[in-house]
């Protein structure tokens, strides 16, 4: 699931590419995609100019000329390319919206969905979302305060999105193996010391995954050499060695989700 950096990602490439241009035509091949009658949603979106584009947390907002917003959610296995009809990928495209001759193409939305919203809509979803944490007001301080009120696992913790806004599955696994902790410790177990570490780690890895095009495999359109760059420390690598301690990284489960971790650098 694309995570804070990979929707960052997005957000800077498609500010480039579409920003201030106009949505010329659409085409939704699934309805369940969207959350309004076709006919509605193409006639309060065509010919509509992309205004801005945002992000909060995993979600990206494309703020329209006349006041409505597109609300996006990849969720699982959800993607985007943006090119020419004839440069498309060989897949099922959900949703797309046209700019002359360059399409953004929609794919894998089988859980994920663009909604149009009025912004007071859009503030109301971001309503139990909490803060972000690469904001410059989120500070080592107020993530202190904010662990301390915490209970149950760290990994479970990190990745509640009404708690911290943008981390999931993968970068948790990141940010706990640059932090030196176990991702079942208890978080009411770890010192002041620890959680200064792991504040610290959440800085850099999501930074790093930022700087480094996040971790989609494809790419957002034809010569993109930014978008999945990132190179994961332990996610998904079970059974190799810790880049740290040369250690084998093993895979368990928390809260039914995978997670990787290095059993000698974690403790």
């Amino acid at each position: 699931m694309p995570e804070l950096p990979e929707m960052e990602t997005y957000k800077a490439l498609l500010g480039s590419k579409i920003g201030g241009l106009n949505i010329s035509a659409i085409e939704i091949g699934r309805e369940k995609s969207i959350n309004v009658p076709v006919d509605k949603f193409t006639m309060q979106v065509s010919n509509q100019a992309v205004k801005t584009i945002t992000r909060r947390a995993k979600y990206l907002v494309f703020q329209l000329q006349n006041g409505k917003c597109l609300l996006l959610h990849l969720m699982l296995g959800g993607w985007m390319f943006f090119g020419k009809e004839e440069d498309k990928p060989n897949r099922t495209i959900q949703v797309k919206l046209s700019f002359g001759e360059q399409h953004l193409f929609f794919i894998g939305l089988r859980l994920g969905y663009l909604h149009l919203l009025s912004p007071e809509e859009v503030e109301e979803e971001f309503k139990k979302l909490g803060p972000e944490v690469l904001n410059p007001d989120f500070t080592l301080d107020a993530f202190h305060q904010l662990m301390h009120k915490r209970r149950g696992a760290i990994k479970t913790t990190l990745i509640n999105q009404e708690v911290l806004a943008g981390i999931g599955n993968g970068y948790s696994d990141e940010i706990l193996w640059h932090a030196e902790i176990r991702p079942d410790q208890k978080i009411n177990e770890l010192d002041d010391q620890q959680l200064s570490r792991l504040y610290h780690s959440i800085q850099f890895i999501l930074k790093r995954g930022i700087q480094q095009g996040g971790y989609m495999e494809n790419p957002l359109y034809i010569g993109d050499d930014k978008t999945g760059g990132y190179q994961f420390y332990v996610y998904d690598r079970e059974g190799q060695g810790c880049s740290r301690c040369n250690s084998s990284i093993i895979k368990s489960e928390i809260s039914s989700r995978k997670t990787f971790f290095c059993p000698n650098c974690q403790q």
